[in-house]
């Protein structure tokens, strides 16, 4: 399997696309500028079967409607964030975006529990990873070594917790409980930024001190 970062809209969030030899894929985190996305999977002739959310900000979601609408396929939130999409007041567009409100259709598929995740030939693990925001998710495909972190964890850093629903406690519960103890070659895919390794952030991440 390969995958591509792509940074999208306002904050350049990480959009990532998964893809197998069939040119199938996934879609994570469209956060913005979605024609510029849709025009990057038909220049490489992909299939998009599922637009997957590590979670619910506005700065991950703002072209998820423009995406699934195109392709027509189906959209994965978490429970604790199925009404995120459908509110600026929470997704915090109305905050942030001044005037730019984001109100999405709702999810097709609610996620409500950590499992296995299977979407066509795309297997992953799904764990809840909290602190960041209620409903965060990371996304863990063992075959190609690597975690979907969304805002959780970064290179060098971790992510904020002061907006509505995070928990800096929780947070850190979430890194150590779910992330680092996935085997220390797993590269780290984030929501902002590059990518990074459970080793490396171990090793150098300040914030992780003690872990």
């Amino acid at each position: 399997m390969q995958w591509k970062q792509i940074p999208l809209g306002p904050l350049q969030t990480n959009c990532y696309i998964l893809w197998n030899t069939k040119n199938e894929c996934l879609v994570i985190d469209p956060g913005g500028e979605g024609e510029k996305l849709i025009q990057w999977l038909e220049s490489q002739s992909l299939t998009p079967l599922a637009i997957l959310l590590t979670h619910a900000h506005f700065d991950h979601i703002g072209a998820v409607d423009h995406v699934r609408e195109n392709y027509r396929i189906p959209v994965y939130v978490h429970e604790k964030e199925a009404q995120w999409l459908l509110d600026p007041a929470l997704n915090g567009s109305q905050l942030f975006m001044m005037g730019e409100l984001i109100r999405l259709k709702p999810a097709d598929y609610i996620l409500t529990t950590e499992k296995n995740l299977s979407i066509g030939d795309f297997e992953l693990q799904l764990f809840e990873t909290p602190g960041h925001s209620p409903g965060s998710i990371s996304y863990y495909v063992q075959e190609s070594e690597i975690v979907l972190a969304g805002d959780t964890l970064f290179m060098g850093s971790i992510g904020r917790s002061d907006l509505p629903g995070g928990n800096h406690k929780e947070l850190l519960a979430s890194i150590h409980d779910k992330l680092l103890t996935l085997p220390e070659t797993t590269t780290v895919l984030p929501g902002h930024g590059p990518e990074t390794s459970i080793e490396g952030e171990m090793d150098s991440n300040p914030f992780l001190n003690g872990f």
